[in-house]
């Protein structure tokens, strides 16, 4: 705190932003600088083993701004390790998580540090998904598919926010350090928020826009067609932490109901069969194995198809079932953990 002024942290991680760091920095520097009454700020730039100039501009600009600092990685570690430096050596007491594109505007921190100061949410996320939100001049492949991983985490985590792998988002510093992460790359967002709903974390989501004007105006490409379908199923792996018991479960309901079927057809062509079977003495056992032995013959496919259908529903169900008591174990020993360090950062803060 200085001044009764909340003290806020911009985290920028950069991979070879050469092209557009030199102008971003100038507009989120202008923007805070209006913005000294209100708050006290710093800018860590987090730069990720950029093999461009990156990190040399980055640099050159710290040296002229004493409340921007950089901190280098010698070699690229992605986005997960890019955010958990920036967490760990931030110094404020609210730490805002920005694109180093601006795809969301600079305008955007007000507003979610404001949110965040007056509901004291753990977490607020600008989504652009969400009623109110707006996507601009995004590729539209790569929107299509972004609408549709969140929406797939959305139903998988069955919770009410929209935009789970969006990386601009307010923190409670206290929370965010004390969390423990683990993911390397993009996945780490989406990890933020299910560690977070575990601890029953305060998350607040407000409309966000989306756009990517500024980047393509400065000719910065983003990523290739492949790093967004790798993207994609990355997101869509990343939602099996939420609920992963629902998709085994859910297999094995379809695999069930199929070898039901398929055993049921089974059993009724048997039973239509058996009055036309004459044997003596009518013994109920030796006219159920003739017929079965005449469907068999007939549909040999049937037998084979519906055992292995139901031998897979009880494997995949089975999985579905330890999965939800895997999941179970782990949230309590998580959430057991996390109180137990975080009484311990506190004794330690009083000493």
């Amino acid at each position: 705190m200085s001044n009764n002024k909340p003290f806020i942290s911009i985290i920028l991680p950069a991979f070879n932003e050469e092209a557009i760091i030199e102008k971003s920095i100038e507009i989120i520097l202008n923007y805070l600088k209006n913005k000294e009454e209100k708050y006290s700020w710093e800018v860590l730039i987090i730069d990720d083993g950029s093999k461009d100039k990156t990190g040399f501009i980055a640099d050159s600009l710290a040296k002229m701004n004493n409340n921007l600092r950089v901190i280098h990685h010698p070699v690229n570690l992605n986005l997960g390790r890019a955010l958990q430096t920036g967490f760990k050596n931030s110094h404020g007491e609210i730490i805002v998580v920005l694109d180093m594109d601006l795809s969301y505007s600079v305008d955007h921190i007000e507003k979610l540090v404001d949110k965040q100061i007056f509901s004291d949410a753990e977490i607020v996320i600008a989504s652009p998904y969400m009623k109110g939100g707006k996507v601009t001049k995004v590729p539209f492949i790569r929107a299509i598919l972004s609408r549709a991983v969140n929406r797939f985490m959305r139903v998988a985590a069955q919770e009410k926010y929209y935009t789970f792998t969006g990386m601009v988002r307010a923190y409670k510093a206290e929370f965010i350090k004390n969390l423990n992460l683990k993911t390397k790359d993009y996945e780490i967002n989406p990890e933020i928020l299910y560690k977070a709903m575990i601890l029953r974390a305060r998350i607040i989501e407000i409309p966000a826009h989306l756009d990517w004007s500024f980047q393509i105006a400065a000719g910065k490409k983003r990523t290739s067609g492949l790093r967004v379908i790798k993207t994609f199923f990355s997101g869509l792996m990343a939602g099996f932490i939420f609920r992963p018991y629902i998709f085994f479960l859910g297999l094995g309901m379809i695999l069930l109901l199929l070898s039901i079927y398929i055993i049921g057809w089974i059993f009724i062509n048997t039973f239509l069969i058996m009055p036309s079977i004459h044997i003596d003495p009518q013994v109920f056992d030796d006219r159920f194995s003739m017929a079965i032995g005449q469907v068999y013959r007939a549909r040999p496919h049937a037998f084979f198809v519906g055992g292995i259908t139901l031998l897979a529903a009880i494997q995949v169900l089975s999985l579905g079932f330890i999965s939800l008591q895997n999941k179970r174990y782990f949230e309590e020993t998580f959430h057991i953990n996390s109180t137990i360090l975080k009484s311990k950062e506190s004794k330690k803060s009083k000493r």
